[in-house]
């Protein structure tokens, strides 16, 4: 048993494979990257939306951007993903021996270079996108804006319906591959690199003395530029790598700060920071032109004061506090943009549904 489970905590000195720590360790740190910038543009967008909102708006598309100049210089550079480099490992593509493996420095071939890219940062940003999908569907469905006859419910609801298996099946294959891994049984902790036709292995010492001679033979190397047109290539060439750069070096110096504002931000971590933030609940809000004897709001408290029916999918206003069908109030503040007895300015994203106790 002792030695079915020894390349958990050391690797194999034949195929310098790391270990299930080591791999799993460079997997969460984008994971925690994400999030935590997108904590920070979201404050920054709230403080000032006017010159902010653009980038919380777009987070996705930005950070899938920021994130291909990151990984392709790092591919190109080092044969290994941003995380990957960090943890001191690399990309080894498959069929290489031990014996003729490229050095990191010289980068990866294109065709897995660009496959690496694909599961990297094209991927996960399609992901994000599904989920985010699947999540509007969901409220969407609760909400029942459709009738419940129309195809386009039916066929939303089979979506939402299949969509835990399918991500439960994804979520299986990545879990049987990391056993395989820990086992012995596998090369690859995840089955995206082999997808890729790619292993990851530690670097050598001899990767090392590459890497930390390789911009300076770089710069000794380049030729100047002869024509106009490579002059701009050159410059394109430079300002792409000067971003990757500052990106990696940023992220480098920041990155156990994000994993900081990860655990701040926790779940597990919440009821203390509650408990350092709570301030009291404000009281409601009055309009000078309303009060409670207002003819628009009805003297039952059940009755919706747009359509002076019983209420139906109670929704309350996040801007005002009052309380109205779903329906109704979707409608008014799509068209009007403002609530219905106070006139505070009002968005779509302020309605907030309610739960009797007995649902």
């Amino acid at each position: 048993m002792a030695e079915h489970g020894a390349h958990i905590t050391t690797a194999s000195v034949v195929d310098d494979q790391p270990s299930i720590f080591e791999v799993v360790a460079q997997d969460s740190l984008m994971t925690a990257v994400r999030p935590a910038l997108q904590h920070v543009v979201k404050v920054l967008a709230e403080s000032n939306p006017a010159h902010y909102g653009f980038f919380w708006r777009w987070f996705d598309e930005i950070f899938a951007l920021l994130d291909l100049l990151l990984q392709q210089h790092y591919l190109s550079k080092t044969s290994a993903s941003f995380s990957e480099n960090f943890y001191g490992l690399k990309r080894v593509v498959m069929g290489d021996t031990h014996k003729f493996q490229r050095l990191a420095s010289a980068g990866l071939p294109k065709k897995q270079l660009w496959k690496s890219i694909m599961f990297l940062v094209l991927l996960p940003y399609l992901k994000v996108k599904l989920e985010k999908l699947v999540s509007s569907l969901r409220e969407e469905d609760e909400y029942s804006i459709h009738p419940p006859s129309s195809h386009r419910k039916r066929f939303y609801r089979a979506f939402l319906a299949a969509y835990p298996f399918v991500n439960m099946a994804w979520e299986g294959w990545f879990l049987v591959q990391q056993l395989r891994y820990i086992l012995g049984k596998a090369q690859h902790h995840s089955p995206l690199l082999r997808l890729a036709g790619v292993r990851l292995g530690r670097l050598t010492v001899q990767d090392i003395q590459a890497l930390e001679h390789k911009p300076f033979e770089a710069s000794m190397k380049q030729p100047p530029a002869s024509s106009v047109s490579e002059k701009i290539k050159s410059t394109l060439k430079k300002a792409v790598g000067g971003v990757a750069l500052s990106l990696s070096t940023g992220l480098s110096v920041g990155v156990f700060f994000l994993q900081f504002l990860e655990w701040w931000y926790s779940s597990e971590n919440q009821e203390t920071i509650k408990s350092l933030t709570a301030l009291p609940t404000p009281p409601p809000p009055v309009h000078l032109d309303y009060n409670s004897d207002s003819p628009l709001l009805p003297k039952m408290k059940t009755v919706c004061p747009l359509c002076r029916k019983t209420r139906v999918n109670d929704t309350v206003l996040a801007t005002s506090g009052y309380v109205f069908c779903y329906r109704c109030v979707f409608s008014y503040v799509r068209s009007h943009q403002a609530c219905p007895i106070t006139g505070y300015p009002t968005e779509v994203q302020h309605l907030i549904k309610l739960y009797s106790p007995e649902n």
